[in-house]
């Protein structure tokens, strides 16, 4: 397929490179790992399969082949020639018609998801892309005009549909190793009040804006440690940020709390200048909302196994 023109955030991502922080090498991969997951239990493809991430603005691709694909993750405005198309929904695609992504709807991370899969070469055992340091994807970059994707192979499936996670402002996190650092005030206040989405906010880190910042009941002093995505940093500002898919591999700053699994991905479809709020969970309840989050892929891939 070829990219006629781009205008939107698109870039190769799988699952993650995992294994390589202590090598100081990010994980990467999807923003919304779930909804990667649940385009290719659709499409018929193995769960890591890599997809297109599309944050926000346009996308124009032409086919070259006929194919089989889908849209999930955030809704975005889709059609095909000049038939709109839904998100969640394979589509059957012959060659030299052309997907136009005109707006998202719904949501920041939209996947393009294609039967088989695109040929790209791993790196690190991982297609996702690096822009930081240039590697992985597709030349290590965003896509572009003019870019060609080989799809491993052409396909035509039976058209079915699926439902989508509920979309939600309340995100779920289990206390962090220095929540105890914050003043009374400031855990309830963590808990309480809305925080909105800044605009300098992305694929590292989301940062979040509340009426009251976050104190500390003394003064805390940390040395540089491991940090991993969904963690919620606190700066001396007191305006949390949470550590997204290419967030660096170690930080200094106290973590208040960690964005439980099952919710990473909500978090990362909230919108700019949108708001979330926070409720503390316990580890067992974590556990068991990763385990409803696998059954609904496990879910998708069995019905799309038997169409």
């Amino acid at each position: 397929m070829k990219i006629l023109a781009a205008s939107a955030l698109a870039s190769i991502q799988d699952s993650g490179r995992l294994g390589y922080r202590s090598m100081g090498v990010g994980r990467n991969g999807a923003m919304d790992s779930w909804s990667l997951q649940a385009g290719n239990a659709l499409i018929k493809n193995k769960l890591n399969e890599p997809a297109i991430e599309i944050a926000l603005g346009n996308l124009t691709i032409e086919f070259e082949e006929d194919v089989s694909f889908c849209l999930t993750g955030g809704l975005y405005e889709a059609y095909l020639d000049d038939k709109r198309i839904p998100c969640y929904w394979r589509i059957n695609a012959k060659a030299k018609q052309i997907l136009k992504l005109v707006r998202p709807l719904q949501g920041m991370y939209t996947y393009l998801c294609v039967h088989g899969g695109f040929d790209i070469e791993p790196v690190l055992e991982s297609t996702s892309t690096n822009t930081k340091a240039g590697f992985g994807g597709f030349e290590g970059r965003y896509l572009k005009a003019d870019d060609t994707l080989n799809v491993k192979v052409a396909s035509h499936l039976p058209v079915i549909g699926v439902t989508r996670l509920t979309p939600t402002q309340m995100i779920r996190v289990i206390k962090s190793s220095e929540y105890e650092c914050f003043t009374a005030a400031s855990q309830e206040a963590f808990e309480t009040q809305a925080w909105k989405l800044q605009t300098n906010s992305n694929r590292m880190g989301y940062r979040l804006a509340g009426e009251a910042a976050l104190e500390f009941a003394e003064p805390v002093e940390m040395s540089s440690h491991g940090v991993d995505i969904g963690m919620i940093q606190v700066p001396p500002q007191g305006q949390p940020i949470v550590l997204m898919a290419d967030g660096q591999t170690t930080g200094g700053y106290p973590k208040v709390a960690t964005v439980i699994n099952a919710d990473i991905g909500l978090m990362a479809q909230i919108r700019f200048g949108k708001a979330c709020q926070f409720t503390l969970v316990d580890l067992e309840q974590a556990l068991h909302e990763q385990q409803k989050r696998h059954h609904y892929i496990k879910q998708i891939k069995e019905y799309a196994d038997e169409n």
